[in-house]
C-alpha cells in the first residue's frame, strides 16, 4: 500500500513496517515531508531499498520479532545510508526487550508518539538527516566556492545537484533552466569552461558515489537508481570519464571523496571565470530577474 499526498514530498517516500492502526497515523504526520510505501515485512522493505529510492525506514516497535531483529540488523549494515527509525506507539512486558535490540541491531532513532509532541518529533529525525545528503553538502560546498557569482552562474550549479538524479542529459537541463543547448554550450566554450556535459556527467557520479555507500545495492541497482539506461551504460560511463571499472570506482570514492574530485577538476582551476560567468545571458545585457521558483536561489547556510 502507498500514501501520496497530492504534491511533492521533501523526503521522497519511507518504507514502513507498521500496525495497521500506526499508518494512518503516519500518513498524516508526514503530510507535504514524505509519502509511505506500507510494506508486510522487512523482506519487502529490503526490496524496495534495492528497486527504489528509499530516503528512510520506519518500523513499529511492535511488529518487532525475534526474527525482524535480524533482518533489520541485516538492512542497517547493507544499507547505512539510508536512516532506520524506530517508532513506539504502545508499551506492554515485551516493548523493553525490542526497544533494546532494536538498538543493538544498529537503529539508532526512537520515536515515542504515544505523545502528540512525538509525531513532530518523528518529522524532525526524518528531516534532519536530510541534511547530510551529498546534494545539501555539495550545495553548500559549492556556495563558498562561488561566493560573488552571478545569480544564473549558481542557477547552473544548483540545478545539478538538486534533484540531480532526475536530470540525466543537457537537454534535459537546460530544458529545467529554460535556455537552449545550443546557447549553453556556446557560453561555456567562449568562456574557455569545461563543457557543460562534463559538468553534469561528474556531478551524476557524485550522487552514484554517494549511492555506493550502502553496501547492499549492486552495480546494476545504482543504474538504476540514477536512471541509467542499463548498467553497460553507467559502466562505460564511469570507464569514459574516470578511466577506472565501476568495481574500482565504489572502491575508490565516497560521495564526499567523488564532490572533492568534481571540485578539483572543474571548479578550482575555473574559480575566475566562474565568479564572473552569467551562462543564461548574452555579455553586455542587464543581468535578469530570477524566476520565483526554488531553482537558482542560495541555500540560507551560503550567507
Amino acid at each position: 500500500m502507498e500514501h501520496s499526498p497530492p504534491h511533492k514530498a521533501i523526503l521522497g517516500s519511507i518504507a514502513t513496517v507498521l500496525l495497521p492502526s500506526e499508518r494512518p497515523r503516519v500518513d498524516a504526520a508526514g503530510e507535504g515531508i514524505y509519502y509511505t510505501l506500507h510494506r508486510d515485512s522487512l523482506d519487502d522493505v529490503r526490496r524496495d531499498l534495492r528497486e527504489r529510492r528509499i530516503s528512510a525506514v520506519l518500523l513499529s516497535v511492535a511488529r518487532c520479532s525475534r526474527t525482524d531483529i535480524g533482518r533489520m540488523a541485516r538492512l542497517v549494515r547493507e544499507f547505512p545510508r539510508i536512516p532506520a527509525v524506530a517508532l513506539l506507539s504502545q508499551f506492554d512486558s515485551a516493548t523493553p526487550q525490542a526497544v533494546l535490540s532494536l538498538g543493538q541491531s544498529g537503529v539508532q532513532a526512537l520515536v515515542d508518539v504515544r505523545q502528540p509532541s512525538g509525531w513532530r518529533e518523528l518529522r524532525e529525525v526524518l528531516t534532519a538527516d536530510r541534511s547530510k545528503g551529498i546534494e545539501r553538502v555539495a550545495l553548500a560546498t559549492l556556495a563558498l566556492d562561488l561566493a560573488g557569482a552571478p545569480d544564473d552562474c549558481w542557477r547552473f550549479f544548483d540545478a545539478l545537484f538538486t534533484d540531480g538524479h532526475r536530470v540525466t542529459t543537457v537537454r534535459t537541463l537546460c530544458a529545467q533552466l529554460h535556455v537552449l543547448p545550443s546557447t549553453l554550450m556556446s557560453r561555456f566554450f567562449r568562456a574557455r569552461l569545461p563543457a557543460p556535459k562534463r559538468y553534469l556527467a561528474m556531478a551524476r557520479l557524485v550522487h552514484a558515489a554517494r549511492v555506493f555507500e550502502n553496501p547492499g545495492l549492486s552495480v546494476a541497482n545504482v543504474a538504476y537508481h540514477l536512471e541509467y539506461s542499463s548498467p553497460q551504460s553507467f559502466s562505460r560511463h564511469v570507464r569514459t570519464l574516470l578511466r577506472v571499472t565501476a568495481q574500482e570506482f565504489r572502491q575508490s570514492y565516497d560521495g564526499e571523496g567523488m564532490l572533492q574530485r568534481f571540485r578539483d577538476e572543474l571548479i578550482l582551476p575555473h574559480l575566475d571565470v566562474l565568479r564572473q560567468f552569467s551562462p543564461f545571458r548574452s555579455p553586455g545585457t542587464q543581468p535578469a530577474q530570477p524566476a520565483p521558483t526554488s531553482a537558482g536561489k542560495r541555500p540560507a547556510f551560503a550567507s
